[in-house]
């Protein structure tokens, strides 16, 4: 598989999953949702809103790459949330369709990269400030593994709140070649 299918396949995984966690924490009640449970985000909205605030962040400085300017002029047109805990919609409702709203801008716009797009040197700044120049494809990883992360923080809160998520392994995800 190439870098690029697997920046597609993590593309196709990380919306199925953020649709899966979505689905089950609307289905639990506003306290249990915003109770803290000692995460590093405190509550399963939160850590479900900051993944939206770093997705928002990264996207932005993706989105000065070449071939990323017309993919993710959407992106550009939201404002920068100022820290990585900023609310970026005042309900959970709204919370749930910004992520759906952004993870269809994901796929959308791994679906037009090309290989060498990813190539590409980055030059861009962290939240503090600080400069750096990445390959754009090892931001890639990092872009998803960070996702990755936090939706593991939390099915683990969810299932300190008795919920049952289910399989979340990328393998589901993976055509099997068998058939």
């Amino acid at each position: 598989m190439s870098e690029l299918s697997t920046v597609r396949l993590l593309a196709d995984y990380n919306q199925w999953m953020n649709g899966r966690l979505f689905e089950v924490t609307a289905t639990l009640p506003e306290a249990v949702r915003q109770e803290d449970r000692g995460a590093f985000f405190g509550s399963i909205e939160n850590t479900l809103n900051h993944l939206l605030v770093a997705d928002t962040l990264w996207l932005k400085r993706f989105a000065v790459h070449p071939a990323c300017i017309d993919s993710l002029a959407p992106i550009t047109m939201l404002p920068t949330p100022p820290t990585l805990d900023a609310q970026v919609r005042d309900t959970f409702a709204e919370l749930h369709l910004h992520r759906l709203w952004l993870d269809q801008q994901i796929v959308d716009w791994c679906g037009d990269l090309g290989d060498g797009d990813l190539d590409y040197v980055l030059s861009y700044r962290n939240s503090k400030g600080v400069a750096s120049r990445r390959r754009f494809g090892s931001l890639l990883t990092h872009f998803f593994n960070h996702q990755t992360h936090h939706r593991g923080q939390v099915t683990t809160l969810l299932s300190q709140a008795g919920v049952d998520v289910g399989v979340t392994d990328l393998l589901v995800r993976i055509a099997d070649e068998l058939q």
